[in-house]
């Protein structure tokens, strides 16, 4: 029984043998009023039946007809576009037209994956795709199905490959490894990072350099000026270390908001992925914390070597509450366990700013002790409503209620800053630059 259902799961008909099925039948039809048709028709079928029962033997004669292995990553990069590679030889002693269908994880919802390659006989062939997750989490890849055609094209054998794993879906590492190499070399602006002028001196002493034009002549060393006979040396300076630098994350229901398929709480994630690694590779100790109705992980800062593995790890599992976020609770934990001046940046959403002044007090608690940066997000649905031609009554409605609405995001930008708090409202694709931007202004002014 399992090999005649194995036979039935594997065999199936092409389109090319219906679609001559379908021309026999009509020329036994046209048989009834022109007679001659009626032997074309016959060696007509016999022609498809020897042919079919051809095809179908050199398909099944071999027991491993096709090779295929999936290659990827073990963990992919959330809001990114990860490779996958499909590695197929083809075992057969003809060419064959192969069209593959790989079950991709729930999570995609893409019922319609395919995808087309020939192949000759004993040659290998690669296709390549990519995938974008939006969520965090473990990704299961299932089997791939592989549909076989030989040069007669009218019987497809199936070939299941059994090809299951689990994958792991990781805040934007992507993102991470590009900002690494460019912060190790200084380089940050080529990703769109601004270059900040410095105000006053660092007290981290780097070298003693010849001096150029547009250099500080405060910073002339005499003595190593006298020592190269002349000329001018000047002491250079680097931004002060080892300051803590801590991302308080809210995963209250304001962070739920969707953007381009991921949440204002992913962004969040990559974004404070990204700022802690630029934070350790300028030698300062990056912390982290999250919070909701209730208080979440807390990790001191530090920058040992095993900081951003314990970051990475934290944000992973982070998910959204219902619930309205308790400020309270937040401010209670940062008084106890933050005791060293540090910057604070806090990745959370207002949407008006009645929701603001309910907050606001715990915000200026904690900002008399710390440099606190507060980060929040622009309505880009409202954007497109307010830009957009308005030809009816409801649209003029609609806009004005927008504008309503963008106008109270800049009024607590303003309420904020009245109070010294610095503050960032951007878009969310913008996010990871703007709060990196910020953080290298606020080192470029001695500001922790």
């Amino acid at each position: 029984m399992s090999l005649i259902k194995r036979f039935y799961l594997s065999l199936f008909i092409s389109r090319r043998w219906y679609l001559l099925a379908v021309a026999v039948i009509i020329l036994f039809v046209l048989a009834y009023g022109i007679p001659i048709l009626f032997t074309v028709a016959q060696l007509l079928l016999l022609f498809l039946v020897v042919v079919t029962l051809l095809d179908y033997v050199v398909l099944f004669a071999t027991r491993q007809p096709v090779e295929v292995d999936r290659v990827m990553a073990d963990r992919f990069s959330n809001g990114d576009d990860n490779a996958v590679q499909l590695r197929i030889r083809n075992r057969y002693p003809f060419p064959v037209r192969l069209r593959v269908i790989d079950e991709l994880p729930d999570q995609f919802q893409q019922r319609k994956f395919m995808m087309k390659t020939d192949l000759k006989s004993g040659a290998d062939g690669v296709l390549d795709y990519s995938l974008r997750p939006v969520q965090r989490g473990e990704y299961i890849f299932y089997n791939i199905n592989v549909y076989i055609k030989s040069p007669f094209q009218l019987v497809v054998r199936r070939k299941v490959v059994t090809a299951g794993t689990t994958v792991r879906v990781l805040p934007s590492f992507h993102a991470l490894k590009q900002f690494d190499l460019l912060a190790m070399s200084q380089n940050l602006a080529e990703s769109g990072n601004k270059r900040m002028r410095k105000l006053g001196h660092s007290l981290e002493f780097e070298q003693i350099k010849a001096y150029v034009t547009g250099d500080d002549l405060r910073s002339l060393n005499w003595k190593a000026t006298a020592r190269r006979g002349g000329e001018l040396m000047v002491n250079r300076f680097t931004d002060e270390k080892s300051q803590q630098v801590y991302c308080l994350v809210d995963k209250g229901r304001v962070m739920k908001m969707p953007f381009d398929g991921m949440s204002l709480l992913d962004y969040a994630i990559n974004a404070t992925l990204v700022l802690s690694r630029v934070a350790l590779v300028r030698q300062d100790k990056a912390g982290l914390l999250t919070f909701s109705d209730q208080i979440g992980t807390f990790l001191p800062a530090g920058r040992k070597t095993t900081q951003m593995g314990h970051i990475l790890e934290i944000l992973y599992n982070q998910q959204t509450r219902f619930l309205e976020t308790d400020y309270e609770k937040l401010y209670a934990i940062v008084r106890t366990r933050i005791t060293q001046r540090s910057l604070i940046v806090l990745f959370t959403n207002f949407e008006s700013l009645t929701g603001l002044q309910r907050q606001l007090p715990f915000i200026r608690s904690i900002a008399r002790q710390h440099l606190v940066l507060v980060v929040f997000f622009e309505n880009t649905g409202l954007d497109q409503l307010r830009k957009m031609e308005a030809e009816t009554i409801e649209d003029v409605y609609t806009q004005t209620i927008a504008e309503k609405f963008a106008y109270e995001k800049r009024l607590i930008v303003k309420e904020l800053q009245q109070h010294g708090i610095a503050t960032i409202l951007t878009a969310p694709e913008n996010l990871t630059v703007e709060t990196v931007n910020k953080y290298l202004e606020i080192k470029a002014r001695l500001a922790i």
